[in-house]
This record gives structure tokens, sequence and C-alpha cells, in this order.
């Protein structure tokens, strides 16, 4: 039985696809926290709170899982 080299060229694009995308979005989040979220200190309320705290918790599943963190820890 030959064994042929795997042509991964597609998975490889997809990836890099994905990746490209997702530094898209880490870049435009990292620009929107500099700019602390569009919000003044005088304007700052509990619901920018609930939402920034939102966002917190989505990106911990995030990281958790790609470090093997929190729940995703072994």
């Amino acid at each position: 039985m030959t064994h042929r080299a795997t042509d991964n060229s597609k998975a490889l694009n997809a990836f890099l696809a994905a990746k490209h995308e997702i530094d898209g979005m880490l870049a435009r989040l990292a620009t929107l926290s500099a700019d602390h979220f569009e919000t003044s200190p005088d304007e700052i309320h509990w619901g920018h709170v609930g939402t920034l705290n939102d966002y917190r918790a989505k990106l911990r599943e995030i990281t958790d899982s790609a470090f093997k963190e929190g729940e995703h820890a072994k």
C-alpha cells in the first residue's frame, strides 16, 4: 500500500480565512476598547456595565477554550 501526501490546501485556505476574520474582529474590538467602547465617563450607567460584562463572559469562554482554562482545563 502506498501513501500519498495529503493535499491540505483547501483546509489551509479555510484555516487562513477564518484566522484573517478573527484577526479583523480582534482589531476592531481593540479599537473599540481603546475608545472606551464609545462611552465617556460622564455617560457610564449600569447598562454599559451589563453590556461589557456580557462581552467579557463571551471572550472568557473563547479564551478558556483556546488556552484550556476554566471549564476547559484538563
